[in-house]
């Protein structure tokens, strides 16, 4: 099977997959040639892969199928840069311009590959025109290791960037040699970096919450509610569907969190009436859609759209939190309805605080840390408290330890006795 050998190749070749994965991915890409019936499989075949995926599901566990998902959409991603000719498309043109814009394309098409989130899209293509402009009209195929540590010192000496964002740029560039460029960095130990910094997170005691709850009204009051109410990051509140709500368990499930983790809430029984009392504002816009010519309904992750060609115009998919508007979808170029940008209920909540006068430099995430301390400072134990909010590492969460009110050891100050 020249196209399984092809793929073994290719995976011995690549330093960032695992070797220990190797034989799982060349088993479950053997067990999909088979269900093609042995053809010669093409980059462009990725709508092959969900049936495939749905019947592997009847017998397979979950994360079996995740994994053989992966497996495919590398196999195809290989497939795609052997019909490209990998690297060998920058080197036919002597135009530094069209070579970063060809970089820039597969860059694109690799995090898509990896199933990136369209911001974290949008920022590492931003790094590469920042990274671009810097080299001044160098070939990407002459790029090194050097150049990204006269960059990343650039940043930290020349522009003082916070440690964060420099990180950030590194693991933009990084990206692009292991899986653009298909090399890896070295030497890169002693590049000046940005010097981190350990920060505190800003937590509202409960009379600052009620003040500037009382400034907001209609959907930003009941998405700030939510967000304190159930300790959610901002993205995850805007991110809400109808069908995530339970109100007969009481609990709100969160869908692709950071990490791409799922995880349970609880939602709070003096919001219930709210949010039931709201939902009549989002059918009306779901009824909407409904007769709209121009709507395809809502985006759907992991290739659901193609699946279930339907889901997307279903009410338990919708928006909790929907845009007024409809949209065109930067990537299918579809018309469909978003949800409300994270910026509209950052800005109100912003100028609420500033209306307050509250000596904060508070935002809508303070809102989540305030709901952390304040579950701490009631005496939940810190292990609830990392599932609720969703922490791989426990070492996050004991941040609001440094931070709660109440001295959560007991200890008494001997200016106290």
């Amino acid at each position: 099977m020249a196209d399984l050998q092809f793929f073994e190749n290719f995976l011995k070749n690549k330093q960032f997959i695992p070797e220990k994965l190797h034989t799982y991915y060349l088993h479950w890409v053997a067990r999909f040639l088979t269900h093609c019936g042995h053809r010669k499989v093409e980059a462009n075949d990725e709508e092959q892969i969900e049936p495939f995926l749905h019947e592997l599901a009847k017998t397979k566990e979950e994360w079996q199928v995740k994994q053989a998902r992966e497996a495919l959409r590398l196999f195809l991603f290989a497939q795609t840069q052997a019909a490209a000719g990998d690297t060998a498309l920058f080197r036919a043109t002597n135009d530094p311009d069209q070579g970063w814009k060809l970089v820039a394309t597969k860059m694109t098409e690799a995090l898509r590959l990896r199933h990136r989130s369209i911001r974290t899209e949008k920022t590492y293509l931003q790094w590469l025109r920042s990274f671009y402009g810097f080299l001044d009209g160098k070939m990407p195929t002459e790029i090194d290791s050097q150049d990204v540590k006269r960059f990343l010192s650039h940043l930290a000496v020349e522009r003082n960037i916070a440690a964060s964002t420099q990180n950030q740029a590194f693991s933009a560039l990084l990206f692009l040699f292991r899986h653009v460029l298909d090399r890896e960095l070295a030497e890169l130990a002693d590049t000046v970096r940005a010097k981190p910094t350990r920060k505190l997170p800003v937590v509202l005691a409960k009379p600052q919450i009620m003040q500037i709850f009382a400034l907001l009204d209609g959907v930003y009051l009941l998405m700030a509610r939510l967000i304190y109410g159930c300790g959610l990051r901002v993205q995850e509140c805007v991110s809400l569907r109808v069908k995530d709500l339970d109100f007969a368990k009481s609990c709100i499930t969160i869908r692709s969190g950071k990490g791409d983790k799922d995880r349970l809430t609880m939602m709070p029984e003096s919001i219930k009436n709210s949010l039931l009392a709201y939902l009549d504002q989002p059918r009306q816009l779901f009824d909407q859609d409904a007769v709209e010519k121009n709507s395809q309904g809502v985006w759907l992750p992991n290739a659901l759209d193609r699946k279930y060609p339907n889901a997307g115009k279903e009410w338990g998919w919708f928006w909790l939190f929907p845009a007024p508007k409809l949209a065109i979808d930067p990537r299918s170029g579809r018309t469909i309805r978003h949800h409300l940008h994270v910026s509209n209920l950052q800005r109100q909540f912003k100028d609420a605080v500033r209306a307050t006068k509250v000596p904060l430099n508070a935002s809508v995430h303070s809102l989540r840390h305030s709901f952390a301390t304040h579950l701490l400072e009631r005496g939940h134990d810190i292990r609830t408290i990392q599932e609720l909010l969703g922490h791989a590492n426990l070492q996050t969460t004991m941040i609001y330890t440094h931070v709660v009110g109440k001295n959560i050891l007991g200890v008494t100050s001997p200016l106290d006795d």
